[in-house]
């Protein structure tokens, strides 16, 4: 009788262990992969058990890793690795100034449950990973102030670009060094871009009309860019933008009619090179605050 107490007393042991360990094996690889290799994590990541012992910046569902924010921790100072690709279930990814250097992994774009995506405020470098574009859930994109260089990349025959994310309501990709034009692929009427922020880097060619077709947008920066030619009449009919930034450029041509901007309530065109004219009606739109 003894030995059968103590038999079904081993069982339930058995079984409690197992339930108090609720983080899947596959996310605890890839998250003690992390703690080996970055710096200064948060003093409670401890343990084998992330998601039930409330790590700092994890959060879980179900078993699964579905949040990893560890924002504003300068002393990680390392790379994100490609085995990120691992935790399947992540919607949201913040790693906002935390001095991480090095690429974006093209893996990332694997993460397709992703909705919320930061890693502004840090030292990644090269290009904006074309895989970005699978990413069909998020809503969230922030990749400014890093030091990321090439094109905004596009989708074509052989690789996705971000104009497959229909879904993303913020496109933030300002002080970087990203060059070569906004191509006009990238804009389309089934977006629901509130935000297109690109301002500081070194754009350069026209501005292309078919920004025109987002009709959800409401802050339009370009400014401090190389950017050319005339502002297009398309981008002048967005009936919900508040704020429209395209001073220190290379901007030509009459002073844009903005007075179907019914909802504009700051503008600037300074430091280009418009042709004189006499002050434009549209200086009176009753929403007009900043100039």
């Amino acid at each position: 009788m003894d030995r059968r107490i103590r038999l079904w007393m081993m069982i339930c042991f058995c079984q409690v262990m197992v339930i108090a360990a609720v983080t899947d094996s596959n996310d605890l690889a890839v998250l003690n992969t992390l703690k080996s290799r970055w710096q200064n994590l948060p003093p409670d990541w401890k343990g084998s058990d992330p998601c039930g012992s409330n790590w700092e910046g994890i959060k879980c569902t179900n078993s699964r890793v579905t949040t990893l924010d560890l924002s504003y921790n300068k002393g990680i100072k390392a790379v994100l690795p490609p085995s990120i690709q691992n935790l399947k279930s992540l919607t949201t990814l913040l790693l906002v100034g935390c001095s991480f250097m090095g690429p974006i992994p093209d893996s990332i774009g694997s993460l397709n449950q992703l909705v919320f995506l930061g890693l502004n405020n840090n030292r990644f470098t090269g290009p904006i990973p074309p895989s970005i574009g699978n990413l069909i859930n998020l809503s969230w994109l922030d990749l400014s102030d890093n030091q990321l260089s090439g094109p905004i990349p596009v989708s074509n025959p052989t690789a996705p670009g971000l104009d497959n994310l229909v879904t993303t309501k913020h496109f933030h990709l300002s002080n970087n060094q990203l060059s070569g034009s906004i191509r006009s692929q990238l804009f389309n009427s089934s977006m629901s871009l509130i935000h297109f922020i690109v301002n500081n880097n070194q754009f350069s060619g026209p501005i292309p009309a078919s920004i025109g077709f987002v009709q959800t947008l409401e802050v339009i920066r370009l400014d401090s860019n190389w950017l050319t030619g005339d502002v297009p009449q398309k981008l002048t009919e967005l009936k919900s933008v508040n704020e429209l930034h395209l001073s220190n450029n290379n901007l030509t041509g009459p002073i844009p009619d903005l007075s179907g901007m019914k909802s504009l309530s700051y503008v600037d065109m300074s430091s280009n090179s418009f042709e004189y004219s006499d002050i434009p009606a549209w200086f009176t739109l009753p929403s007009l605050t900043t100039m």
